[in-house]
């Protein structure tokens, strides 16, 4: 059991800075980017989506997704991002669950806020090739005040045209980027082949998670 964290009366734990560091899953964390996403089957529902992740494996990362970058931001959601030579092998059931990384780069809608030129661009290029699947918790676009309901997927952008002016220019103002400045940028960038299975969305048969009532199984 986790030993109890002292609370003060307006809520918020008070934890010294100790209990971030060591090997804790907190202190893996060491990537910050910032970028869009969208409802599974409701491309009309779009949000920021600030990405704080850690590498489990050359081929694996694990993303914690918050509304914003700034302290007390809601957690809504997670990621995990994969390699192409892992996606590969899932079967395309699963597939249909993912989505590729290959627009969001070139495109200059997946940023690293604050990091370094050259640091930005070497992480862009390994994440160029990935896989996400993503999933929310808390539907903070509609207005929800607690996390409601069941997780839901999401997508990312594929093509130009599909993401909400206003709202990457609200990413951009907030992050302090320039989208068409960071494509151009990013024009010399190699973009691999997506593979097939990703992006399922793009057919017109998204997949969404809806709740049903199964019987309870109380056998031993």
């Amino acid at each position: 059991m986790c030993p109890a964290v002292p609370v003060t009366p307006s809520g918020n734990a008070k934890l010294g800075t100790d209990a971030f560091k060591g090997e804790t899953p907190l202190s893996a964390i060491g990537e910050h980017v910032c970028g869009l996403h969208f409802y599974s089957g409701n491309i009309n529902r779009q949000v920021i989506a600030h990405h704080y992740c850690s590498h489990v494996s050359r081929d694996i990362r694990q993303c914690v997704i918050y509304e914003s970058d700034k302290k007390h931001a809601r957690l809504v959601g997670i990621e995990y991002i994969i390699s192409s030579n892992l996606f590969e092998t899932l079967s395309l059931e699963e597939k249909r669950l993912w989505h590729s990384h290959v627009y969001e780069v070139k495109s200059g809608q997946l940023v690293a806020p604050g990091m370094q030129k050259d640091s930005e661009r070497e992480a862009m290029m390994g994440l160029v090739g990935t896989y996400g699947k993503t999933w929310y918790t808390w539907q903070t676009d509609r207005g929800d005040k607690v996390p409601l309901g069941i997780p839901q997927l999401m997508m990312a952008f594929t093509a130009d045209g599909q993401a909400a002016p206003e709202l990457l220019s609200a990413r951009d103002n907030l992050s302090g980027v320039v989208t068409e400045d960071v494509r151009r940028g990013r024009s010399d960038l190699i973009a691999p082949a997506i593979q097939p299975g990703a992006d399922a969305w793009q057919k017109g048969e998204a997949t969404q998670l809806q709740a049903v009532t199964v019987k309870m199984n109380v056998s031993s």
